[in-house]
This record gives structure tokens, C-alpha cells and sequence, in this order.
């Protein structure tokens, strides 16, 4: 791929809730960037999007956003199920790309949309914006330095209870699976199992199991599993989206010590070693995408290497496609 100049012109396909303020302003407001266009299919409402973000062309199909030909780089903000056709279509545009996360339904279609871009010799960024959050690059500044010694074991325990809109079994495809690749396991777990790659490599093994417990909703909602990363780190995690009360805790128990932090939850990442206890608070930056818009400028003008790249986040995907298969 040729390098791109300053700035880089994003056009945005589905400028929905994600784009409001986790997303869409970070295109914008950081350096070398500008967000140029955007789509979505309520033409009204894609206007409003425009009209309130100071975005000059609107696109009633993503096929025009994508080969408008002053749009230099496509971010695709839509459900799963829709991020294969699109990164496809853009590839053959020989444009750069974004998708949101998860990447696609399963890991198959991730690796079609892998070998696409490498083909067409363009970058797919996948948006795992964990990987450039200060709190998390302190985890992993604290794992690089073997501040609790040799990693053995990670575990993360999450549970929340279902909302009024899930009790009311009213639509949702964070819920529906051939939208969002499965429930909300998939929508939220892979943005921890990404960063757990990011942190200790890749998951070579992996077994567990899904149930739907409650039964208002065609995903599953309680999920186990155990895994082996290639350096012979194990970990564990529970997952259950019925329970009376929340609860987000990861831990990572070293040969000298422990890590704890969240995945979701404003809290310290805290150090516990000989050395005694540290608790750092790194607060998220207004626009949480900030620094993931920042580094795929920076790579698109060949500056620097973006963290999380379709290979990696292909992975997330296999490990989800294990886990919910019970093989």
C-alpha cells in the first residue's frame, strides 16, 4: 500500500450509537484526520449524524461511500453480520479499513476478510481499542518488566443482570446470533479475550461450554471455559448475563505476585508483589477510540504499526467459535 498524506479522509458506513462518542469525534478531533462522509441506511438520521458532527457529505448507499473517491480510508460501524460484504467491497476499492468489533460472525469469515487485504496489500484494523488504552498499557509495561515474576494463570469473571429490554424479550441483535455472531459473550468477551492476547499471545487451546439459561433470548447467556496460551499460560473465565448483581474482575497470578484489574469497569489496575501493593487510576480518554483512530493515522502515514491488525483479532474470533462450539 502506498502511504497516505495528512489528513486522512474517513468515511464512516453505519453512524450509529457506537460512532456518537466512543468513535465517531475521535476521526475528527485527533491529529491527521478528518471525518469526510458518512452512510447509514435512515437517510434522515444519517443526515442528522452529519448536521451535528460537522461531517460535509452524506451517502445514501455504502457502496457510494466507498468508492467516493475523496474518501481515503472506510470505517464500518455496522452489526457482525454485515462486516464481511462490506470489507470485501472495500478491499476491491484498494482502500484501507476499520471494522468494528467483533470482526465478523466467526472466524472463517474473518480469514476470508484477512487474506482479502493482504492480496489487495492494504492494512485491516480491526477496532480492539483496548490495546492503546493507558490502563491496559500499564498491565502490560508491568508484565514486560516481570513485576509478579513468570505469568501462570488468568481469569476474568464477568456477570451482570439482564436489562428491562431483555426481560421484556424485546428485539436487540447484540442478542440475535446471525447479527452479532452469538449474545452478548460475543459482544463483550472478545473485547477481553483480544486483550488477553495483546497481553500473554495467542490461545492455543481452549474448551468450554454455553447455556441460555433464562430463555429470553435466542443467544446464549451463561458461558465457561479454560484455555492454554502457546507459553504454556493457562486461564480460565465465566461469563453470565443473568445474575442478581455486576461484577468485572480480571486477575493475572504471576510466580511473585498478582495484577487485577476490569475490562469494563472504571477501576485501578492494581500490583500486588513483594514490594507491597500499587493502584494506578488511568482514566479513558473522552472519546475512548481516541488513541485506536490516532494509531491507525500514524500507521496509514507510515509512522508506526497499529496493535490490532485482522490477524490478531482472527484470533478472538477462533477462540469464541471454540468456546461456544463446546469442541
Amino acid at each position: 500500500m502506498k502511504t497516505l498524506t495528512a489528513p486522512i479522509r474517513w468515511g464512516i458506513i453505519g453512524c450509529g450509537d457506537v460512532t456518537e462518542v466512543k468513535s465517531g469525534p475521535a476521526f475528527y478531533k485527533t491529529k491527521h484526520s478528518q471525518l469526510a462522509a458518512v452512510m447509514r441506511r435512515d437517510t434522515a438520521k444519517a443526515h442528522d449524524y452529519a448536521k451535528r458532527h460537522g461531517v460535509a457529505t452524506v451517502h445514501t448507499s455504502a457502496e457510494a461511500l466507498i468508492h467516493d473517491p475523496n474518501i481515503d480510508a472506510i470505517y464500518i460501524a455496522t452489526p457482525p453480520a454485515s462486516h464481511l460484504q462490506y470489507a470485501l467491497e472495500v478491499a476491491v476499492a484498494g482502500k484501507p479499513c476499520c471494522v468494528e468489533k467483533p470482526m465478523a460472525l466467526n472466524n472463517k469469515q474473518c480469514e476470508t476478510m484477512v487474506e482479502a487485504f493482504n492480496e489487495a496489500q492494504l492494512p485491516l484494523f480491526v477496532a480492539y481499542y483496548r490495546r492503546t488504552l493507558p490502563r491496559f498499557l500499564k498491565v502490560k509495561q508491568w508484565l514486560d518488566e516481570q513485576a509478579i515474576g513468570d505469568v501462570r494463570h488468568i481469569s476474568w469473571n464477568f456477570r451482570k443482570p439482564p436489562s428491562d429490554t431483555d426481560k421484556a424479550k424485546q428485539a436487540n441483535w447484540r442478542t440475535q446470533p446471525d447479527k452479532a455472531g452469538g449474545g452478548y459473550f460475543v459482544d463483550l468477551a472478545s473485547h477481553g479475550l483480544d486483550l488477553f492476547d495483546f497481553l500473554l499471545g495467542p490461545i492455543q487451546k481452549v474448551n468450554g461450554f454455553a447455556a441460555n439459561q433464562q430463555q429470553l433470548y435466542q443467544a446464549e447467556d451463561a458461558v465457561t471455559a479454560a484455555w492454554q496460551f502457546k507459553s504454556g499460560v493457562t486461564g480460565s473465565g465465566y461469563w453470565n448475563f443473568g445474575a442478581r448483581t455486576r461484577l468485572d474482575e480480571v486477575e493475572i497470578i504471576g510466580s511473585a505476585g498478582e495484577i487485577r484489574f476490569a475490562i469494563f469497569e472504571d477501576k485501578p489496575v492494581t500490583l500486588m508483589n513483594e514490594q507491597g501493593e500499587t493502584a494506578e487510576t488511568l482514566a479513558h480518554p473522552e472519546h475512548i477510540q481516541t488513541y485506536h483512530v490516532e494509531a491507525m493515522n500514524e500507521h496509514l502515514l507510515g509512522t508506526s504499526t497499529h496493535p490490532s491488525l485482522g490477524e490478531s483479532a482472527a484470533r478472538a474470533n477462533w477462540v469464541m467459535d471454540k468456546i461456544l462450539s463446546g469442541k
